[in-house]
């Protein structure tokens, strides 16, 4: 217990220090752009496969399961597009990127750390939290409400595809239940989640690579440890922007 407590104020630290005022906003431009690339655009594959045969998997169960003639046939367009935006998309995406982003931010820096790169940095005066760790943060803030947004559209297209292919729904039908009370809120649900949640990612994998000590071994334990914990804050999160957005 006691380490945890140092531990959060150790990541409060960090977080201070690392939104402080960039000493050269060319080289911080330069670094969010490059961060830009290896966190959002570089996710663009890994997120478009998932979406897509996710979508379908949630079409396709959820078709196969509308036994009740009570229910109309849209239902389906209407439980794919929701399970899609309010959940799939923003949160179980957010818990894949934490996978690969996480366990690669936290590779990347503590490897730096560990070949005594961070030291360099500095000795030549160069804060290393604000040139490392902030590109990342704004950069993953920034792209992953993108990525959720790319997310959604290829679920309901995946969607679309299996019931078609399966012939268990017709794309009029299924277009209707996308449309039927649709709210621009869940939307604005969704996106802030991924912005929290991706705050959570880089940030909890920036602290556990900078603070990593030894060889590679420990870099790789820091990496899995920074994958657990960042998960861990998603579920968390989720709960509580859930309960204070939602209900």
């Amino acid at each position: 217990m006691l380490s945890i407590v140092k531990n959060i104020g150790k990541f409060m630290q960090m977080l201070w220090v690392v939104f402080s005022r960039p000493e050269k906003w060319s080289v911080f431009r330069n670094r969010l752009f490059d961060e830009i690339q290896l966190i959002g655009i570089n996710s663009i594959p890994i997120v478009g496969l998932m979406s897509v045969f996710m979508g379908g998997v949630i079409a396709l169960q959820t078709a196969s399961n509308m036994d009740s003639p009570l229910l109309p046939e849209y239902t389906v367009g209407y439980i794919t597009r929701s399970s899609t935006i309010l959940e799939f998309s923003p949160t179980i995406m957010s818990l894949i990127l934490a996978g690969k982003v996480g366990s690669n931010v936290a590779s990347e820096i503590g490897t730096m750390k560990t070949t005594e790169q961070i030291d360099a940095l500095e000795i030549m005066g160069v804060n290393s939290l604000t040139y490392l760790v902030l590109p990342k943060i704004i950069g993953a803030v920034f792209f992953f409400p993108v990525l959720i947004i790319f997310s959604m559209g290829l679920s309901l297209v995946g969607g679309w595809l299996s019931l078609v292919l399966s012939g268990l729904a017709s794309t009029e039908v299924y277009v209707l239940g996308i449309r039927s009370w649709f709210e621009f809120g869940d939307i604005v649900y969704a996106l802030t989640k991924g912005v929290v949640f991706a705050f959570l990612i880089v940030s909890i994998a920036s602290f556990y690579g900078y603070y990593s000590k030894g060889g590679a071994v420990d870099v790789g334990k820091s990496a899995t440890k920074a994958v657990v914990v960042s998960s861990i804050g998603i579920l968390i999160a989720n709960f509580f922007l859930t309960q204070m957005i939602l209900l």
